[in-house]
């Protein structure tokens, strides 16, 4: 029995994946494919070659070797007898921690001077605009280099604080501020802090279960709760309670001026805080017009309603229009939160150790291995961006508008 092929199908030809729309697109999607792979191997192999002509071959041994050089500030101990993979690794450490306390800064700055620079108080919003225009039209690195300059030449040297006739003083006897750093009380961590630490994330994750029980309770039924009386309350009473039942585990280590300088208490470097607030303060200004363009896109006609209904401005703001807000201010903030994050490789003009500064300054200088270095540096840098990006999209998708 034979088959007989249906003449209305046409029959398939080489040429229909050029002139068929149907695998037109396909076809180039296939091609652009192989030609990026090809492009990249190329580059692979061209490199590989060149390091064979220097009389060099791609090798990562040295992140095993001696690093002999030392970082001032550090959030795990360190010595100069470490290998170069662990000095990396404090590099790395030292970048989050810029970033992270810059993007927390530049928020609460951004937000806090794009909802001013609407306000109806004539000095204010100039004032606020003033400072968007000068922080947002002047290089990174120049406010960086000028915070730090401020910071080692008007703070008081150690030595003011010494004597009965010291002309510098701590504050509360806790707190020194010295043109070498910024020295803090250091917590002293005793058999059964854990459960004061368990106990306050807890209570943190509860204030946000409330809040959001809150928000929902207010929008389903119209009834309204102590918000702020109750979050205060889970955030000490919880916490409080275990630290004194648990014996007052968590002390505090004094800093105290000792010789020549201060020991004891953790010492923030005046590179670290020149850097956060010159990254916060330039970043806050960009953030600023960001939270102004997302307020100003939200309808005029949503804060009258609200008014309307006998609501207050600053209940108006923080339950009508930034909510709205967000859907525009989100996309860009992320951009925002990159740029900071990369920003902060400038590290190195006030001296603070970053990855940069380490693994792709000190160790790549001391080892020669340029390619290696600038790779995982590279490497670095790129999960870090995506990790960000991936982390506020999750966030960007869940306050978006959902639709039927």
């Amino acid at each position: 029995m034979s088959t007989m092929s249906d003449p209305t199908q046409p029959v398939f030809r080489l040429s229909m994946l050029v002139n068929d729309t149907r695998y037109r697109g396909i076809t180039f999607q296939i091609i652009a494919f192989f030609a990026i792979v090809f492009l990249f191997g190329w580059m692979a192999w061209n490199a590989t070659q060149n390091l064979a002509a220097l009389g060099q071959n791609i090798s990562y041994g040295f992140l095993g070797e001696g690093a002999g050089y030392d970082i001032n500030q550090k959030l795990i101990p360190y010595a100069s007898t470490d290998t170069h993979l662990r000095a990396a690794f404090v590099g790395i450490l030292n970048t989050l921690l810029v970033a992270f306390l810059g993007c927390i800064t530049a928020t609460i700055i951004g937000v806090t001077v794009g909802v001013l620079r609407l306000s109806n108080n004539w000095l204010v919003a100039k004032l606020m605009s003033g400072y968007v225009e000068i922080f947002r039209n002047v290089p990174v690195l120049i406010w960086i280099l000028i915070i730090f300059s401020v910071m080692s030449n008007a703070l008081p040297a150690p030595s003011a604080f010494r004597g009965e006739n010291a002309t510098a003083s701590m504050v509360m006897d806790a707190f020194a501020f010295t043109n070498r750093g910024v020295y803090i009380p250091r917590p002293v961590w005793e058999p059964g802090s854990w459960m004061v630490v368990t106990v306050f994330f807890l209570s943190i994750v509860g204030i946000f279960a409330l809040r959001r029980y809150a928000v929902k309770l207010l929008f389903d039924t119209g009834r309204e709760i102590p918000v702020l009386k109750l979050s205060l309350a889970i955030f000490f009473v919880p916490t409080l309670l275990v630290y004194f039942l648990t014996g007052m585990p968590i002390s505090l280590a004094y800093p105290s001026l000792q010789g020549f300088n201060f020991q004891g208490g953790i010492q923030i470097f005046g590179s670290l805080i020149g850097l956060w607030f010159a990254l916060a303060l330039y970043t806050g200004a960009f953030i600023a017009e960001n939270v102004r363009g997302g307020i100003m896109s939200v309808s005029k006609g949503q804060t009258e309603a609200a008014a309307a209904l006998g609501m207050r401005p600053g209940r108006i703001m923080r339950l009508v229009i930034l909510p709205q807000a967000l859907r525009v201010i989100i996309p860009p903030l992320i951009s925002q939160y990159l740029n900071l994050t990369k920003n902060s490789s400038l590290a190195a003009a006030v001296g603070y150790m970053d990855i940069t500064g380490t693994l792709g300054g000190i160790t790549l200088n001391q080892t020669g291995r340029s390619f290696e270095a600038i790779l995982l540096l590279m490497l670095f840098y790129l999960i870090i961006s995506l990790s960000i990006a991936g982390v506020m999209n999750i966030y960007n998708n869940a306050i978006k508008l959902k639709e039927r």
